[in-house]
């Protein structure tokens, strides 16, 4: 239906040659923090149309970055300039279904920051909204650009990994508590022992962004330290850690760890387990991204006893965003350069008409599992069905 719906909000600028849109997307930027870190004012296909934020401090980081002097004190005004056709919601994330809802029944398109939603019913509410208006949503996940993501996926389409039955993924991010819970002022921000498993979409896509599979049973275990610094948190959330099992659609198994606390290096990483070959993004501990392919060499264990040897080959991960992206926007950014690659599949999807890469039935697919995992860690680890969104499963 989405995709339906984009040609004519960009009509005036179809040209003869493909349906390749001449006119640029307008957008508006919404939230001074993370909102700022996009290449929207370098992508050939758009205009920062409008910008804002209810801090008028980052009002002004929004108006220096995008050059942008039509500025509004919220998102509420904002969606009532007839000049804007999409919204970048850069926002709290309990705020991204509400901010995301209002942008489409405005008649805007949505690139949101994840999670999509942070409840089953936030869920519903975005799913329904989106079929109703038919406005294009995207979400605009990191590690579906990791450079050795973009590299995996090439290995996937290739058939190199054989079957791609196990994968691990993990999120790790201690220290939480010091440099992200609160304001300057002292007052808690929405990030204050916000569960784990809520902020699952940074491993998630490292499994469902590559093979499409859809997650549908979890049993997840949460850890504790009884921290009174948790105390009367809005999430009633006990846990600074969170480990699942996930099961998929096609009975593989996918391990998920995201640790806010703990003795660790922080990482966004996944390692990918298949029949031929198994591919290892690079470890925090000082391992590079390593490939291992299945040889038919046998070697002796220490016990002497005989096993399969499998080739190490270290991998060199290619700089795609050197060949990816429009000359204007080749640049290695944060989060292992995904910023440029996700504001020109969003511009690219609206100026085509077509679904972007992750549209809101895959946002779903990464954003919902979580949810579950977290209902079942705080149910002692109770194995627990995911719903899914659009795509039938089994």
């Amino acid at each position: 239906m989405a995709g339906a719906m984009i040609a004519p909000a960009l009509s005036t600028a179809q040209t003869g040659s493909g349906g390749k849109a001449d006119r640029r997307v307008r957008m508006g930027i919404v939230g001074g923090g993370f909102g700022a870190a996009f290449q929207w004012h370098l992508d050939p296909g758009c205009v920062v149309q409008a910008v804002s934020d209810l801090r008028e401090d980052r009002r002004k980081v929004l108006r220096d970055v995008y050059r942008c002097d039509n500025i509004y004190p919220s998102l509420e005004e904002l969606i009532r300039d007839q000049s804007v056709d999409a919204v970048a919601v850069f926002t709290g994330a309990p705020d991204h279904v509400r901010h995301a809802c209002a942008c489409m029944k405005a008649g805007k398109h949505v690139i949101s920051a994840v999670p999509a939603a942070i409840s089953m019913e936030q869920a519903e509410e975005l799913w329904e909204t989106q079929k109703v208006t038919g406005m294009t949503y995207m979400m605009a996940e990191t590690s579906y650009y990791h450079q050795a993501m973009i590299s995996a996926r090439w290995f996937y389409k290739e058939g190199k990994f054989g079957d791609l039955y196990y994968t691990e993924a993990e999120y790790h991010h201690a220290g939480m508590e010091y440099a992200l819970w609160q304001e300057a002022d002292g007052t808690h921000t929405w990030r204050w022992a916000f569960p784990p498993m809520l902020y699952p979409t940074h491993c998630t896509a490292f499994l469902v962004g590559l093979t499409g599979e859809r997650l549908v049973e979890v049993t997840c275990i949460g850890w504790k330290d009884g921290d009174p610094i948790m105390k009367g948190n809005p999430y009633k959330n006990e846990f600074w850690s969170e480990t699942a099992l996930f099961k998929t659609d096609r009975g593989h198994a996918f391990r998920v760890a995201v640790y806010w606390r703990g003795a660790f290096v922080g990482t966004e990483r996944a390692q990918w387990y298949g029949s031929k070959m198994s591919f290892f993004e690079p470890h925090p501990n000082g391992t590079g991204a390593v490939i291992r392919r299945a040889s038919g060499v046998m070697e002796k264990d220490s016990a002497g006893f005989t096993r399969a040897a499998a080739e190490f080959e270290p991998y060199t991960i290619p700089e795609w965003w050197q060949t990816e992206l429009p000359e204007p926007m080749r640049m290695y950014v944060g989060h292992d350069g995904a910023e440029p690659f996700l504001t020109h599949e969003f511009v690219d999807a609206l100026r085509h008409g077509r679904e972007p890469a992750i549209s809101l039935e895959e946002a779903l697919a990464y954003t919902v599992p979580g949810i579950v995992a977290h209902k079942s860690a705080c149910q002692g680890g109770r194995q627990m069905s995911i719903k899914n969104f659009g795509k039938q499963t089994g």
